[in-house]
C-alpha cells in the first residue's frame, strides 16, 4: 500500500445498494484491485441480506472528481444468543477495507467506527484488507489462507498433489464415483442435504438454504455446485464461487459414507479439474483456523498457508464478540448438538447461524 499524501482529501459516503448502475460502478472497480475477494462485491452484500435478513451497507471513500478511491462493504449482525457487530463481510472469510494508500483505509474505518456505533454494534470485524493504523486490535495468529496455481491437465493435477494425498484421491477414482455439476434446484437440493448433515456432525448450526439459494441467484454463472454421487446417493458437495481466475470452493462438506468412500478427495480434485476448463487459473481452499483439521488437509493438498489479518475493534468497557467454535465457552455446546437428530438440528441452526456472520 502506498504511504498517504498530505495533500489527500477523500469523502467517505454510505452508497446505494439497490441501485444497478451504481453496483456496476462498484463491481468494476473491486475486481481491478489487488486483495479483492468475492465479499466485496455489492452481489455479496445483496445476497446475504436477502438470505438472512442481515442488513448491508457499503462505504466508499471518493476524491475531489468523485473517482473511487477505497471501499469497504459490511453487515449489521444481530443475535440475542452473540450480541451485535458490524462486520466485513458477513458470512465471509474475507472483506476487509479496499484502499490505495493506508490515508484512505484510516478515514473508513473510522467511518466503520462512527456506523458501529449509530447502529450500536459494539463490535467492529474487518477480515482481511488494509490494516487501520488506530483504535483497532490486529490479529494474525488466528487463520491462514490456502491458494495455489491450477495445473495444465487432468493428469498433470493430479500429479501435483503430494504423494501420501494422491494415494487416497486415486482410491477414490477407482470406487467409481459420478460426479455432477450444476446450480439448479436439484443441485442446490443436493448440497444442502450434505452440507446440512455435515456441519451437524462437526457441531455447528447449518446455514439456511436461503442464504446459498439467493447466494447462487446472486452469481449467477460465477457459482455452482459440484457433487460426488455413490449408486446415485450424494455423499458429498460443493458450492464454489469463481471470482478473478481463480475458483473458491466455499460451503462443502460430505456424509458418514464419504470418508471411507473418499468422496471428498474426488470432489476437490474432481473441482479442480472442473475450475480450469472454465478458465481458472488458481485454486483458492480458502480460510482454516491455525493447526487445525482443514489447516492439515489442506497442507497435505500442498497449499502453503499464507497469515490473514483480522482487524477488531470494541466499544470502551466491552470485550469483543466470541463466536469461535473452538473456544473453551462453547465445547460442552458443539458437543451437544453433534447428537440432535438431523431434522432438529436443521429446524434450529438456521436461527440460530443468522447471528453468526
Amino acid at each position: 500500500m502506498n504511504a498517504p499524501l498530505v495533500h489527500e482529501r477523500v469523502a467517505v459516503r454510505r452508497t446505494d445498494l439497490a441501485c444497478t448502475d451504481e453496483a456496476s460502478r462498484l463491481d468494476a472497480w473491486v475486481r481491478a484491485q489487488p486483495g479483492a475477494t468475492p465479499f466485496h462485491l455489492p452481489r455479496w452484500l445483496n445476497a446475504i441480506e436477502r438470505g438472512t435478513g442481515n442488513k448491508a451497507y457499503c462505504l466508499v471513500a471518493e476524491n475531489d472528481v468523485g473517482e473511487i478511491a477505497g471501499l469497504v462493504p459490511l453487515h449489521a449482525i444481530g443475535s440475542p444468543l452473540f450480541g451485535r457487530a458490524l462486520v466485513s463481510s458477513g458470512f465471509a472469510v474475507g472483506g476487509g477495507i479496499l484502499a490505495g494508500s493506508q490515508g484512505v483505509a484510516d478515514r473508513l474505518a473510522d467511518a466503520v467506527w462512527d456506523l458501529a456505533r449509530e447502529l450500536k454494534c459494539p463490535t467492529a470485524e474487518l477480515r482481511g484488507g488494509a490494516v487501520p493504523h488506530h483504535g483497532w486490535v490486529v490479529k494474525t495468529d488466528a487463520h491462514a489462507n490456502f491458494e495455489r496455481e491450477l495445473a495444465g491437465d487432468d493428469e498433470a493435477q493430479l500429479l501435483a498433489i503430494p504423494r501420501k494425498q494422491r494415494a487416497e484421491v486415486r482410491k477414490g477414482l477407482d470406487k467409481r464415483l459420478v460426479v455432477e455439476t450444476g446450480n439448479g434446484p436439484r443441485d442446490l437440493d443436493w448440497h444442502y442435504r450434505v452440507y446440512a448433515e455435515s456441519v451437524r456432525n462437526l457441531g455447528t448450526p447449518v446455514f439456511s438454504r436461503a442464504l446459498m439459494a439467493e447466494t447462487l441467484q446472486a452469481f449467477g454463472d460465477d457459482a455452482d455446485i459440484l457433487t460426488v454421487l455413490s449408486d446415485g446417493k450424494p455423499v458429498a458437495s460443493v458450492l464454489s464461487l469463481y471470482f478473478n481466475g481463480a475458483v473458491m470452493p466455499y460451503w462443502g462438506g460430505g456424509v458418514w459414507e464419504a470418508r471411507a468412500l473418499r468422496a471428498n478427495d474426488v470432489m476437490y480434485y474432481a473441482l479442480m479439474n472442473h475450475a480450469r476448463r472454465r478458465g481458472c487459473l488458481r485454486f483458492d481452499f480458502g480460510r482454516s483456523k491455525l493447526d487445525s483439521g482443514a489447516y492439515f488437509f489442506k497442507k497435505n493438498w500442498g497449499f502453503e498457508p499464507e497469515p490473514l489479518n483480522y482487524s477488531v475493534r470494541a466499544a470502551d468497557g466491552s470485550e469483543p464478540r466470541d463466536v469461535n467454535p473452538n473456544s473453551a465457552k462453547y465445547r460442552s455446546i458443539v458437543a451437544a448438538w453433534q447428537k440432535l437428530p438431523l431434522p432438529v438440528a436443521n429446524l434450529i441452526g438456521p436461527w440460530i447461524s443468522r447471528g453468526l456472520g
